[in-house]
Parts: structure tokens; C-alpha cells; sequence
């Protein structure tokens, strides 16, 4: 037995316990004729004591070890003289009496700590010892924890689990596929799934009328902190189901979740928010409820009311106001600008307006404007003396808003008001059924082709398909979208009509989708689902930046995994074997 208890269960009831312990050593103290070695595994830490007076060769050997040499010590459980609160097993230590090295350890490239002195490459390299870190450790815990109680609400819910294949055809109406070449069929390839779509529909017609999987989903898109080429998803699917059935089961399990894993009580019910609303005040249709800053349009508060060019051409002019800091000064003002001029953002410029506590009035703009004029702007605004208000135009009236939306967010992080202990979820409904692509120059699926259309606008399909409305839904958390879903389309001719708008002829979706379609045309019944993303949801619970952290090996920004040092290339015998050339382009 290599040990008869964990680095985090002893306790001062156990005192005078013979024990056997195992783990890694944390660090080494000398002090005079002792030395106390810090034992560390999953469970927690425990201090060792090593004394010169009652074993000499034993103590030289725990002066010999290293930083994460991997032991076994035996011992008797002793009261600690000096404890340390801060330890669960602060109270006791281990009186050592046989020391065995399991495994010696070169010297970590890292300190094995909460704030550890690795940068970020250099810890996904040596990602095995980056887990062993208790706070990386702590997220993957809670992962589990989070999954365990997903199964069981679902289980209760009369949910099957059906695990659906990873290799699957390409349906390349979305984010890029990963492919994968079959051996076996020379020229074809394989597909890893965006999600389980389409096969959890089938499952519906199959007659699985509550489908779950906690699924694994690959998708070839550029990074970001809630992004990764791999992902999971809480993938569910129902039949015989509406909007309000399908909201109120995962609201129920959002409102179990946030109540075990953070003791916070979701309302009896969440808000629902329509798109065009979300986008009216937010600017985003994942809004951050957390803090205010609502957008006030002001096009008409300033029309033809000033000799501002800027303002009198734009299609679309709103602002925000930040409470208590028109203190801002020049300099603070000028980051202000060059943020919103960033790329990433877009924006032109930035008009501020200062309501001094003295009741004094400063603006970028107050040569153009007479002074009733920006008083007019502090009452549509709701500004108060002491408060700052910010303002974007421009022609296009979403992207502004979208822009707009970015300064929000900025304010509410130099403000603190993005408290990660806050939760604030909304359901945002009624999305528009297509947006357009600049890329494609064409209208795609705001989420996927098989959602069905509102069944008020379903007339409008043929002559105005950009004003119908989705039966779609997202579940928002502090401005992260966390899960979204839609009732299904389940009627082939309204299936095809929807392809048809998508640009797809004929054959194509027979090719792509014939499948499904034909599925429809053996009594499919009314269905709807919902897929919530795993790592996401972790994210949030434990307080994360990025979903990073709660994936055990994760890839870095660039989509590596620099630890594997994947992906890599292929020997010419596997393109032999797959009748693959590599033909790469030396000047992209």
C-alpha cells in the first residue's frame, strides 16, 4: 500500500495515527537540527518533520530532495507547535520515520504554485505539471462536480445520454470544418462535427424524445479567450416541446447549478430580452447586466441643432453615461480616443461631454453646440453634475452600436463594476432568422439552417427573409453567451425553402442533406433543443478570463498544442498510404 491516507485528510483527531503518505514535495526547510518537507497530492498538504536527534541518515536524505520528487513517507501524526490556520492540515504534522523516493525530479522549469513564476507557453509545454498546481487543479474539480450534477438533473428530466460519431460528413454552412482523410476511400475525407446536429435531430425521429451528450465539437476558427478549436458542449435535444418548455427546463438547470456550485440564487425567473432590444440598449446581443451605461440615442437631441458636421451626416448617434467621472482629465480622455480607434474597435472619434460638480459644463464639441444645447443632451441622457458622457457615431446604426458597446465594457472594467461574483443570466430571444456576409455576399443563418422561421413571418420569407424573426433562444451570463438553441424545422418542404433562401440548389442539398430530409417524410415529430458550452459555464463558475484553464490540454492562441507540438506534419508514407500531396504555397 503506498499510502494509507491523503495529503488533506489528517487531522488533530488522528494524533498519534501511524501513517503512510505519498506525493510530491513542494519545498524544503533546514531549520537547525530539523527539516520540514511539504508533501503535497490532490487532496491537499501536509508538513513533514524530519529530525537529526532521532535519525541522522534520515534527515540527510530529506535535505537531498528536490522540488517535485515524488516520496513516500511513514510516520506518526503529531501536533503541530507551530500551526498555520491557513492549512487545512495546519494542526497536525507528520513525525517522519522511513523515507522512500518513488521517483526523483529534474528541476521544474516553473514554481508549482497558485501564482507561479511560468508564463503562459511555457506552462502549456509542460502542461502535466501545470495540473498539479492546486488552482488549476480546483477548475478541473469543479468541471467534474459541474458534469456529475448536468447527468443526474438530466437523468431526472428523463433525458437519455446517446453518443453520436465524431467522424461525420462535412456541412460547411458555419465555422470551417477539421477534415480527415479516409484511408479506405481514397479522395474523401471525413469531417470532425461543429456540433451534433443534425444527428440529434434523426434521434427525435427515431422516437429518443429527451436526448443528451455531453459532446465533443471541433471547429476550424480563429482563437480568442472563450474559444478553442475544441470545445464541449451540453448537447441536448426534445420532442413535442415549445420555446417556453424548452426555457423553462434549462433555466431550471442554470438556477441547480448556480445554487451548488456558487450558493447563488438565480430569480424565480430569468428576463427575456428581445435581439432589436438587446442591440438598442446594449449595442450586443449578449448584454452585460451588471452594471448600467444604457445607450441613449441622441440623433434627434442634436439635429439641427449644430454646425457639427460629424453629428449632422451620421445615421446613427448615441452615448452612455458614466457616473462620477467627469474628473476625467485630457490625458484619460485621449486613451478614451485612441481605444475606440483601435482596429478592433473602428470608430472614427469619440465626443465627450464633462458635467462638472460645480455645475460647470466642458465638451469636445461646445463650439458647435450652444450651451442650452448640451444642457438638453444632460437631460436626455439622465446625467447628474459629476458625471461624463461619452459619444459615437456613424453611418452604419448595428456597428456603431457594436462600438459603442466596446466603450461600455471598457468603462465598466477601469471602473470595477464587472464584478465576477455578480451573475446576472437573461434569455435573449427572437433573433433575426439571417444576417448578411460580406464575405459570402450572401444571407447565411444567423445559427443554422434547420431553425424554424417565427410562424408570424413566415410569409415574409419570399419577398423580405432579412425581417424574420428565429424561433431561436441564448442563455446569457454576464456577457457571455453561454448556451443558445432553437425549435427545429421538422417539415421537409419548409427545409427546403430555407436552403433555397441560403443559396443552396438543389442537388447540393440533396448531397448534404438528403438525409435528414428524407428523415422528415416518416412522421417527424415537433422538436427543439438547446447546447449549452461546458467550458464556458466552468469559466464563469470559477471566476476565468478564459476557458483555458478549465480544459485540461488546451491549445495555445495560435491553435497548438505545444506540448504534443501539434499539429505536425506527416511522413510520406502515411500521404502515400491516404493518396495525399502537400502542396504548399511558399508566398502565403
Amino acid at each position: 500500500m503506498y499510502r494509507s491516507n491523503t495529503c488533506g485528510e489528517l487531522r488533530l483527531s488522528d494524533a498519534g495515527k501511524q501513517v503512510t503518505l505519498a506525493g510530491w514535495v513542494q519545498r524544503v526547510r533546514k531549520m537547525g537540527g530539523m527539516t520540514f518537507v511539504d508533501l503535497r497530492d490532490r487532496y491537499g498538504l501536509t508538513q513533514l518533520v524530519f529530525n537529526e536527534a532521532d535519525n541522522q541518515v534520515l534527515c540527510d536524505a530529506a535535505n537531498k530532495l528536490g522540488r517535485e520528487y515524488c516520496i513516500q513517507v511513514r510516520g506518526v501524526v503529531g501536533e503541530r507547535q507551530s500551526k498555520n490556520p491557513k492549512m487545512d492540515t495546519g494542526d497536525i504534522e507528520i513525525l517522519a520515520r522511513e523515507l522512500d523516493i518513488l521517483s526523483p525530479s529534474l528541476t521544474p522549469p516553473f514554481t508549482i504554485e497558485d501564482n507561479t513564476d511560468g508564463g503562459d507557453d511555457l506552462r502549456m509545454k509542460y502542461r502535466y505539471l501545470d495540473l498539479r498546481r492546486p488552482s488549476v487543479r480546483k477548475n478541473l474539480e469543479l468541471r467534474h462536480r459541474m458534469t456529475i450534477l448536468i447527468r443526474n438533473f438530466l437523468d431526472d428530466k428523463d433525458f437519455i445520454e446517446v453518443e453520436t460519431p465524431i467522424l461525420i460528413g462535412s456541412t460547411p454552412e458555419g465555422a470551417r470544418d477539421f477534415v480527415v482523410p479516409s484511408r479506405m476511400n481514397p479522395g474523401q475525407f471525413y469531417a470532425l462535427p461543429q456540433s451534433p446536429q443534425t444527428l440529434k435531430q434523426l434521434l427525435m425521429v427515431a422516437g429518443f424524445d429527451r436526448y443528451f451528450q455531453i459532446a465533443k465539437c471541433f471547429r476550424d476558427e480563429d482563437l480568442r479567450a472563450d474559444r478553442q478549436p475544441e470545445f464541449t458542449q451540453i448537447d441536448c435535444e426534445m420532442s413535442y416541446v415549445d420555446q417556453d418548455d424548452v426555457i423553462a427546463i434549462f433555466e431550471d438547470m442554470a438556477r441547480m447549478l448556480f445554487k451548488e456550485i456558487r450558493g447563488v440564487e438565480l430569480p424565480e425567473r430569468l428576463e427575456q430580452m428581445t435581439w432589436h432590444e438587446a442591440m438598442r440598449r446594449f449595442g450586443s446581443d449578449k448584454p452585460d447586466l451588471r452594471f448600467g451605461m444604457e445607450f441613449v440615442e441622441l440623433k434627434e437631441a442634436f439635429s439641427g441643432k449644430g454646425d457639427f458636421s460629424v453629428f449632422n451626416e451620421a445615421k446613427y448617434i448615441g452615448g452612455i453615461c458614466v457616473p462620477g467621472c467627469a474628473d476625467y482629465t485630457r490625458k484619460q480622455l485621449d486613451q478614451l480616443t485612441d481605444f475606440v480607434k483601435r482596429p478592433q474597435v473602428g470608430a472614427k472619434g469619440l465626443v465627450y461631454i464633462k458635467y462638472n460638480a460645480d455645475g460647470t459644463v466642458k465638451s469636445s464639441v461646445d463650439k458647435f453646440y450652444a450651451p442650452g444645447v448640451l444642457q438638453e443632451i444632460k437631460q436626455a441622457m439622465g446625467a447628474k453634475n459629476g458625471d461624463l458622457v461619452l459619444i459615437l457615431s456613424g453611418d452604419n446604426v448595428n456597428k456603431t452600436r457594436v462600438q459603442l458597446c466596446t466603450l461600455r465594457l471598457e468603462m465598466g472594467d477601469r471602473l470595477g463594476l464587472r464584478d465576477k461574483n455578480v451573475f446576472r443570466c437573461l434569455w435573449i430571444v427572437d433573433f433575426p432568422l439571417f444576417e448578411w456576409s460580406d464575405e459570402e455576399q450572401r444571407l447565411m443563418a444567423t445559427h443554422h439552417p434547420f431553425t424554424m422561421p417565427n410562424p408570424d413571418d413566415i410569409p415574409l420569407l419570399e419577398e423580405h427573409p432579412e425581417q424574420v424573426r428565429a424561433k431561436a433562444y441564448d442563455f446569457v451570463c454576464n456577457g457571455i453567451e453561454v448556451g443558445g438553441g432553437s425549435i427545429r424545422i421538422h417539415d421537409t418542404r419548409l427545409q427546403g425553402k430555407m436552403f433555397k433562401i441560403l443559396g443552396f440548389t438543389q442537388e447540393r442539398a440533396e448531397a448534404q442533406f438528403g438525409f435528414l430530409m428524407n428523415a422528415f417524410k416518416y412522421g417527424a415529430p415537433p422538436h427543439a433543443g438547446l447546447a449549452f458550452g461546458l467550458d464556458r459555464f466552468v469559466s464563469i463558475m470559477a471566476g476565468l478570463d478564459s476557458i483555458r484553464d478549465c480544459i485540461a490540454f488546451p491549445k495555445n492562441n495560435s491553435g497548438r498544442d505545444v506540448m504534443l507540438d501539434a499539429p505536425s506534419e506527416l511522413d510520406s508514407k502515411q500521404l502515400d498510404e491516404l493518396r495525399i500531396k502537400v502542396d504548399l504555397n511558399q508566398e502565403g
